[in-house]
């Protein structure tokens, strides 16, 4: 049975056996041969797992256009191919596309950070994301000068009526995520403040960045 694995035309029977386009009166000797086989059941079984991945990744409204059709072009009888082969590069396709992220649906909004005069020199900026853990910020900040010991910097949301919600702490701005639980359509100012470990968990007031979030 092992010649079966590397024949193209067993594969393709296979494949047609799987997707319903095999012709009728080769069906039945197909089964056949399918339930007398571990390894031919195997088979079959990973055609129609990946059959199934396929068409659902077609289905998806942004799939791009040549996966729909290649898609369609297996659909139609007597074409059959090798539906496993072909269904993890259609599965790469629409990854590759963005379809079964979330990153094309998701909510951005955005805040251009604008140095105060205690840091006339820095300078940074601030996406925030919406997942449904909360809002994801990714802040990038320049000349910002590294704080360490029991020195940080705090980023921190806050309302048009005053209300700050902090949102994370870091070191350094080159690269950094933070998470909000409130949403920025109602907090919609970013700041960046010096903090010092002193046990005090309202904010320094010393801002070393601030902006305005804009969709």
């Amino acid at each position: 049975m092992n010649l079966y694995r590397h024949r193209d035309d067993d594969l393709a029977e296979l494949a047609a056996l799987a997707d319903g386009s095999l012709d009728p009166a080769r069906r039945a000797a197909a089964d056949a041969r399918v339930v007398g086989s571990v390894e031919l059941a195997a088979l079959l079984a990973e055609q129609q797992r990946a059959l199934a991945l396929m068409r659902r990744a077609a289905a998806t409204v942004d799939a791009p256009a040549a996966l729909r059709a290649q898609v369609a072009a297996q659909r139609r009888p007597h074409r059959p191919l090798r539906i496993a082969a072909f269904a993890t590069a259609a599965l790469a396709a629409v990854v590759g596309a963005g379809v079964l992220g979330s990153g094309r649906s998701a909510e951005h909004v955005h805040a251009a950070l604008r140095p105060t005069a205690l840091l006339p020199d820095a300078s940074g900026d601030a996406t925030l994301t919406k997942t449904s853990s909360g809002w994801r910020i990714r802040l990038r900040a320049h000349a910002l000068p590294r704080l360490d010991g029991r020195r940080f910097y705090e980023a921190w949301l806050r309302s048009k009526s005053g209300a700050v919600v902090p949102v994370g702490t870091f070191n350094e701005g080159t690269n950094v995520t933070l998470w909000a639980g409130v949403s920025p359509k109602q907090f919609t100012i970013v700041t960046v403040t010096r903090e010092r470990d002193d046990g005090d968990q309202a904010s320094s007031g010393d801002e070393v960045l601030d902006g305005t979030v804009t969709p």
